[in-house]
């Protein structure tokens, strides 16, 4: 594989992290009907960089930015038998660079850091019908376990 950095995210970096937000954004409205039309963002970014309970990271090419993700820590619910879990999201990888492994190294960078923060339960969300990302998530190991589903009523 090409020499491929992971690392923390840096805040002189949040214009490029926007972007990769946007295009995310861009990428999952067609499977979501229920977007606003307007311009909205997923996550404060900056925040996130900021907090112990967070870890935001990019992959880097040369000087390049090429892929982001996340993982935050989330409370389990009263019936879990895990106390807190840490939840991925911001999974971006510029179009270019896609089918190189470079979502498996930012995950597995994210799973290392849940595991330092004592966590044992690592968890993300996809669109059932977006199945290149569902087979990658797959692929490093993750499993389908709940669909959710939704019904308009008008």
């Amino acid at each position: 594989m090409e020499n491929i950095q992971i690392r923390q995210a840096r805040l002189d970096e949040l214009p490029k992290l926007l972007e990769f937000e946007q295009n995310l954004i861009a990428a999952e409205r067609p499977l979501d009907e229920t977007f606003v039309s307007e311009e909205f963002h997923y996550y404060d970014l900056e925040k996130m960089i900021h907090s112990d309970e967070a870890e935001v990271l990019v992959a880097v090419l040369g000087e390049r930015l090429i892929a982001s993700g996340h993982a935050r820590i989330l409370e389990g619910k009263p019936y879990n038998s895990f106390k807190r879990y840490a939840f991925l999201g911001f999974m971006y990888t510029e179009p270019d660079m896609r089918g190189r492994g470079v979502n498996k190294l930012i995950i597995d960078a994210l799973v290392e850091w849940a595991r330092k923060k004592g966590l044992d339960e690592v968890r993300l969300q996809v669109y059932s019908d977006n199945t290149p990302a569902v087979a990658a998530y797959e692929k490093v190991g993750f499993r389908k376990m709940l669909t959710e589903m939704r019904l308009a009523t008008k």
